[in-house]
């Protein structure tokens, strides 16, 4: 069995803030996976490792460093290494980024990175700052301290507003769609395109402030894509949507990071963690 310990600490800047065990193990899980390590030796080789963090009463980026790099390790140790399955150019990278207000600390000391061809998760309790650092990375907000760099066009879907109630889905399509460079035929039709990927009828929909929580949370979504950006940012897209729509949400997530759409999703939900490719976690 492969269990390869580090003789160095890593702070909580490495890999996106100071991971939980659970976080860190089902990391592990999925990086060992992406390199092709059979899902019984994979499994066995996490039930190791957790077992030896308990024994050590130590914090995971401690003993083993960061998933992704412990499961480097592993798989040299294996004699089966092989690239990650994801993963081009770094599009997003924030490094010790802080915010805060009014002397109330959002977070602190951030670092993470998101590559083309990448979906990761950003996890966290309430309050620890997750729709804050998404802002930040949108250029919404400024970072109080650190560097934030983000190579390419940006589709950012917030949990709250961005949504004009006495206008017709459409029109946000156009109004969305212009600045990205789409006619006002294109940026219909495409989305159009997008609603209908996510089991919704955009054309015969009604303004919207008449439309259902999980109906706008659909269109923040396809506003976010149109235009076929760089980097998707999404905060709780698919809160409140019916099984069905995650399920379309998350296909059609795959399809943007297969198209090499580098995306970072804020998600609660306790799937999000199986169906991404890595996790960054943020703590309270």
């Amino acid at each position: 069995m492969a269990l390869v310990c580090r003789g160095h600490r890593f702070g909580a800047r490495g890999d996106g803030g100071a991971l939980t065990r659970r976080t860190w193990l089902d990391s592990v899980a999925h990086e060992l996976a992406a390199r092709g390590v059979a899902a019984d030796e994979a499994a066995a080789i996490v039930v190791e490792a957790e077992a030896h963090l308990v024994e050590a009463s130590a914090a995971p980026l401690e003993v083993f460093g960061p998933p992704a790099v412990y499961a480097d390790e592993v798989t040299a140790a294996l004699g089966t290494v092989r690239a990650p399955a994801r993963g081009g150019a770094v599009r997003v990278r924030a490094r010790d980024v802080s915010k805060r207000f009014r002397g109330r600390v959002a977070f602190a000391d951030v670092g993470l990175e998101v590559r083309e061809g990448e979906a990761r998760l950003l996890i966290g309790a309430n309050g620890a700052g997750k729709s804050t650092l998404l802002r930040v990375l949108a250029g919404v907000l400024r970072p109080d301290t650190g560097e934030v760099d983000v190579r390419g066009t940006i589709g950012y879907a917030p949990q709250q507003g961005g949504l004009f109630d006495h206008l017709l889905p459409t029109e946000h399509f156009v109004l969305f769609g212009r600045p990205r460079g789409l006619s006002r035929r294109s940026a219909i039709a495409e989305g159009r395109r997008l609603a209908e990927q996510l089991g919704w009828d955009a054309l015969s929909a009604p303004v919207v402030g008449s439309l259902s929580g999980g109906t706008r949370q659909k269109l923040t979504i396809a506003l976010a894509a149109l235009g076929s950006p760089d980097v998707l940012l999404l905060d709780e897209p698919y809160q409140g949507l019916d099984r069905e729509s995650v399920e379309r949400f998350w296909e059609l997530l795959w399809s943007w990071r297969d198209e090499g759409c580098a995306a970072l999703v804020a998600s609660h939900a306790h799937d999000a963690v199986e169906r991404a490719d890595g996790v960054v976690e943020l703590a309270s």
